[in-house]
């Protein structure tokens, strides 16, 4: 196969996951939205965590926030749990890998808040760790997810929210997980700000 070939089917699978992402959860993305400018209204914030891939998205999101996205406005209130090299380390070192984020979570996390968590397989034993940590506190969760959804599928409850890309291989689950946080972004913006962004 020849390399531009190869692109090519890339781009391909690329825009059928986000097509088919779409259809089967874009109602969804809308209501994680408004869930989100409710909480960042009522002076609550956004907790999100991720490993890997997923914890450059999750450093992108907060980013997205506390910055601007596409208009200009006030900052707003989120952390990314994957920053901190010295609570990391610390956590782990003390306690273990699987209470990085949940640790974060019970210490900063309040019942107006939400957990943003992405994981591509579903699998993070750090991640669940978060989410149990959440429904501690009285937080909502919101999950990106891909494939079938793994463990933390069925660890949502009736008041979380599971986004899941309609994808199998990671990379594009990946590249269905950034166009959400930009959806994310975009919905939020307007919700709370009104038109004065652009698409």
């Amino acid at each position: 196969m020849l390399p531009l070939q190869r692109i090519e089917q890339h781009f391909i699978a690329s825009i059928e996951a986000k097509r088919l992402t779409l259809e089967a959860i874009g109602p969804r993305i809308v209501q994680a939205a408004q869930r989100m400018a409710e909480r960042l209204r009522q002076g609550g914030k956004i907790l999100v965590c991720g490993n890997g891939g997923s914890a450059a998205d999750a450093q992108h999101f907060a980013a997205e926030l506390i910055n601007r996205f596409e208009m200009e406005r006030p900052g707003l209130a989120a952390i990314a749990l994957t920053t901190d090299s010295s609570a990391l380390t610390s956590i782990a070192n003390d306690y273990a890998f699987e209470q990085v984020f949940a640790r974060q979570v019970r210490a900063l996390g309040r019942p107006d808040d939400l957990l943003l968590v992405i994981s591509t397989s579903g699998h993070s034993p750090n991640v669940l760790a978060a989410i149990v940590a959440a429904r501690e506190i009285g937080m909502m969760t919101v999950a990106l997810t891909g494939r079938d959804g793994g463990p933390m599928a069925g660890q949502l409850t009736e008041n979380d929210l599971e986004i899941r890309a309609s994808a199998a291989a990671t990379a594009r689950i990946q590249e269905v997980h950034i166009l959400v946080i930009h959806c994310l972004c975009d919905l939020i913006d307007h919700i709370l700000f009104g038109d004065g962004g652009k698409l």
